[in-house]
């Protein structure tokens, strides 16, 4: 273990060209892309906000004038010991002129029996039960056949939502007529109940809430999470619903940004949802998600690139960003640490402390940006006693998850076999190219 003051000795004969060559990947990408420019986009958005309050004022009146029926959808397998606590929160928003629509997709538990007693109740407008599991595209699908409504709001039945979210998730189609869909805003439920967890939730203030407000601002934002998001009706009608995933959300959403629509992320539509409470479960789950960004980014929608009658810059940057930060990236990343290894091999005992440090010192920084902005924030302030821990978490657990993603899918279609899809569907999947 490296003495302080040698430490703190080393990096002042250093002098800052050689820190800068050291930690350039830190000033250059890191720094500079989640530190530098979030505070800009973050100090514009509140800006055009408070200019724009009169439209988004006049955005509510005609929510309210309209009273449009919105078709809350809900797919899922195994999820019957959620319907309850769903309803209740629905029961209790705001914006009241909706159905409730929740398909059963091939549980084995008591979903059908607790959906159908439910339904009965008229607490659920309409429950379908598919007694061969089709995946969870396959159950949005069938929600959307029956819906009615002129907005589509998909949920997890695991989610609760504040009092507002419904309402707050519909004002973007009134406040601009060329928006086709919006994200909601979800935080971590049980961020107390492992290091795992309480990971999460810090990840998920900084790449939902901060993240999707940074690239909705400059729009290049790219998922609407099935989790909690709104669409409108006819543009999914219109597209054929949502494809065979994992990746559906980002696949969906890069449809309708294709078709010239804007897609907008809504801070204030807030929601809670649960997250694995195992880094193994949580590897399991983000090596699906991270499958997708080369099944459906580089593969599927690779047309995006091309110089065609349908070309626009928006998307093009939008998916050059993705996959610039989350697969080139991670490449350079291998690059700089082979870099480090090779040239400064030696050093390595003065080098690795630095770099905690400078990471720690920049998730602090963004953290505090994220109080400003975040709701209940004297509840998310316990969270800054576990940021030293995130340089771990993201520098060095999920980028090694990622890498194996993108690996597997790469070289062996590796999301054509997850368990997540029935067998059937991802083979009908894998014959169409979708």
């Amino acid at each position: 273990m490296v003495d302080p003051f040698e430490f703190i000795h080393y990096w002042q004969l250093a002098g800052w060209q050689k820190f800068v060559r050291v930690f350039w990947f830190f000033f250059l990408f890191e720094f500079t892309r989640y530190v530098l420019i979030d505070y800009l986009v973050l100090i514009f958005y509140y800006f055009k906000r408070k200019v724009n309050k009169s439209d988004w004022d006049d955005a509510r009146t005609a929510l309210h004038l309209e009273q449009p029926l919105v078709s809350v959808i809900v797919p899922g397998k195994n999820e019957g010991k959620h319907l309850f606590k769903l309803v209740k929160s629905l029961a209790e928003q705001t914006y009241q002129h909706l159905e409730l629509i929740v398909v059963d997709d091939g549980s084995d538990d008591q979903t059908a029996l607790i959906g159908r007693d439910l339904e009965r109740n008229g607490l659920i407008n309409l429950f379908l039960s598919n007694k061969v599991r089709g995946g969870k595209a396959s159950g949005a699908n069938a929600a959307l056949s029956y819906a009615k409504g002129k907005y589509i709001v998909h949920l997890d039945a695991d989610c609760s939502f504040d009092r507002t979210a419904v309402e707050e998730v519909l004002l973007p189609f009134y406040y601009d007529p060329k928006i086709g869909a919006v994200g909601g805003n979800l935080e971590v439920r049980n961020h107390q109940e492992s290091i795992a967890t309480t990971l999460q939730a810090i990840e998920y203030l900084k790449v939902i809430l901060t993240g999707r407000m940074v690239t909705s601002t400059l729009g290049i934002y790219r998922i609407i999470s099935g989790a909690f998001g709104a669409f409108r009706a006819d543009i999914l009608h219109r597209l054929g619903g949502w494809d065979i995933g994992p990746g559906l959300d980002g696949d969906i959403t890069v449809k309708i940004r294709k078709l010239g629509y804007r897609v907008y992320f809504q801070p204030s539509a807030h929601g809670l949802t649960s997250v694995p409470n195992t880094f193994q479960k949580l590897a399991k789950q983000r090596l699906r998600w991270d499958k997708s960004i080369i099944r459906f980014r580089v593969r599927k929608h690779k047309d995006i690139f091309y110089p065609n009658e349908q070309f626009r810059f928006s998307n093009f940057f939008s998916s050059l960003e993705n996959i610039g930060y989350n697969v080139i990236m991670n490449i350079k990343w291998f690059i700089y640490l082979v870099d480090i290894v090779v040239n400064f091999g030696g050093l390595i005992k003065f080098i690795l402390p630095m770099n905690i440090l400078l990471y720690t010192a920049a998730n602090f920084v963004q953290f505090s940006a994220i109080i400003l902005i975040v709701q209940k924030p004297e509840e998310k302030r316990r969270l800054m006693l576990y940021l030293p821990l995130m340089v771990f978490y993201t520098g060095y657990f999920l980028r090694i998850v990622r890498t194996m993603a993108h690996i597997k899918e790469l070289f062996f279609l590796a999301s054509y076999k997850d368990p997540w899809n029935p067998y059937k569907s991802s083979r009908m999947a894998k014959q169409l190219g979708i």
